[in-house]
């Protein structure tokens, strides 16, 4: 298939145009979940008072996608296609690559459908070192999508991975939305088999459960993003675009949907012990992202967080600001529960629900 077979000019306008819209409600509307949240709050670390280690020697590299990174922080899949969009994913990769970060970046359907849109997705110079993940959405395998656009977002990016996210529910509520999710497993597990980088699969915020995580680890995918409920919700989010009026209705009955980001978490790492996880939704600080690791995630990722310091109106100082102070969290956690290293928050039996301590 060729962009021109399946998707005209006026469709790729409409792609950037629905991109800068959803950067707008996002940063202007109330679209987090309500009566629903991450799960964090449900865990607690047991302080120890004498960590027997000096703050500063306190390490938080890891290793992700063959690169080590500087801390196990990923900033989010967000966005992409507009100018507005590429003064974000600049600034974001500028303060990825100052800190060791990983970066995602947004849909690149816009860029597929019009190579000119690509450029707001090309932070490789910006970023030289740390791991980029290209992005498309998973339903467009069923569209006519292919290895082939697959392996074009990755060269464009050039990206060392490349995540095929799944958005479902807000598939539904967007107005223009493709909603047909059959036969997408096997589609996905031909991408994992002919692209020469890894493919992940993510969510959008309504989060991976167990079974779902061991199809698609059984198919070939190499990380799953479990990007669970508790942050930003797309059908809350569609629901500021939609003019259907019976839909916008709708849509509150579905602002609680989801699974919990922590939830997601446990339940993945139980079933597969082995798994790359990454653990977005909802996250808003390093403890956090303490939290996240020490349930079974390797990676912590930050998307709305982000986004109002990233974006134009927003200061560099001040996203850079940002990411230290979620790094100095999650080291602070790990100092008050006496962790040395990443390997050791992992193995931690030093957090705790209702129930008494995880391991």
């Amino acid at each position: 298939m060729t962009n021109s077979s399946r998707y005209a000019p006026d469709e790729a306008a409409q792609t950037a145009r629905r991109k800068g819209e959803h950067i707008r409600i996002c940063l202007q509307e109330e679209v987090a979940g309500i009566g629903i949240t991450s799960g964090f709050e449900r865990y607690r670390f047991r302080h120890n008072a004498l960590p027997e280690l000096k703050f500063d020697s306190i390490s938080l590299e890891t290793d992700f996608l063959g690169k080590t990174l500087k801390a196990p922080l990923l900033v989010s899949s967000m966005t992409g296609g507009t100018n507005e969009a590429s003064a974000i994913n600049i600034r974001l990769a500028e303060a990825a690559e100052a800190r060791g970060w990983a970066i995602g970046l947004g849909s690149m359907r816009a860029a597929i459908e019009n190579e000119a849109l690509a450029d707001s997705f090309r932070i490789r110079s910006i970023a030289p070192t740390v791991p980029v993940i290209a992005n498309l959405g998973a339903v467009q395998l069923g569209l006519g999508y292919g290895v082939e656009q697959c392996r074009k977002a990755v060269e464009l990016a050039e990206a060392d991975a490349l995540v095929l996210h799944l958005n479902g529910m807000q598939e539904l509520f967007q107005p223009e939305g493709d909603t047909d999710f059959s036969g997408l497993l096997n589609r996905i597990g031909e991408v994992c088999r002919q692209l020469n980088v890894p493919v992940g699969v993510k969510e959008v915020g309504w989060g991976i459960d167990a079974a779902t995580a061991v199809r698609l680890h059984d198919a070939g995918v190499a990380f799953i993003d479990v990007a669970g409920a508790g942050g930003t919700s797309w059908s809350q989010v569609e629901k500021y675009r939609s003019s259907d009026r019976m839909r916008r209705a709708a849509a509150e009955a579905f602002a609680d949907w989801g699974i919990p980001t922590a939830e997601c978490i446990r339940e993945v790492r139980d079933k597969l012990p082995e798994a790359v996880i990454i653990s977005s939704g909802g996250l808003s600080n390093g403890v956090e992202a303490a939290k996240s690791i020490a349930l079974g995630a390797n990676v912590a990722g930050f998307g709305r967080a982000l986004l109002s310091q990233a974006a134009p109106s927003g200061g560099s100082e001040a996203l850079m600001t940002q990411f230290e102070q979620i790094e100095f969290e999650l080291r602070a956690a790990m100092f008050g529960i006496g962790a040395a290293s990443i390997a050791d928050l992992a193995a931690t039996d030093r957090i705790w629900d209702e129930s008494g301590a995880i391991r």
